[in-house]
């Protein structure tokens, strides 16, 4: 599941790289102009950025400051990251919560773009709120695994590592 966000990332990526080439080509040639590729260029690097965060936790590659990890005996080092993903799962929640909610009352009060596209913003705001969501889901399942002592070994992706 987490991989598939990741590929639905990649594909918002392509999909913000050919917004832009739509708008480079729109500034060469007038009569080609798409209004609302800036816009929608932007629609899709969001969407990219939030359905890539659950793959890259998953898979290691958010940037951790472990100098202090580093230093603690494996119990101790094991309470902190219980903890941290206790403080993270609670802030991902938040997120996910408010993210939803967004799109709800987007929809509810048919908010729309300003531009000349007039796109029902609950649209691309679905996919802040689905990435949201993901990634809340995937600290749920990393703290699981810290409570159940297995670790998530950076390059495994979704296959833990048990630690002693």
């Amino acid at each position: 599941m987490f991989d598939t966000a990741g590929w639905v990332a990649a594909a918002f990526l392509i999909g913000t790289l050919a917004m832009v080439l739509a708008s480079i080509v729109g500034r060469l040639v007038p009569t080609l102009t798409l209004a609302c590729a800036d816009a929608y260029a932007g629609y899709c690097m969001a969407a990219a950025a939030f359905l890539a965060l659950p793959v890259t936790l998953r898979r290691g590659e958010h940037i951790r400051v472990t100098l202090v990890l580093q230093r603690l005996p494996a119990s101790a080092r094991r309470r902190v990251e219980i903890a941290v993903h206790v403080v993270g799962l609670f802030l991902a929640a938040a997120l996910a919560w408010f993210s939803v909610r967004l799109v709800w009352q987007s929809r509810a009060f048919y908010d729309i773009s300003t531009g000349l596209d007039a796109t029902p913003l609950w649209i691309p705001q679905l996919g802040m709120a689905a990435g949201t969501l993901l990634l809340t889901l995937a600290l749920l399942v990393q703290l699981a695994e810290h409570v159940r002592g297995h670790v998530p070994t950076p390059d495994a992706g979704d296959e833990p590592a048990r630690i002693e």
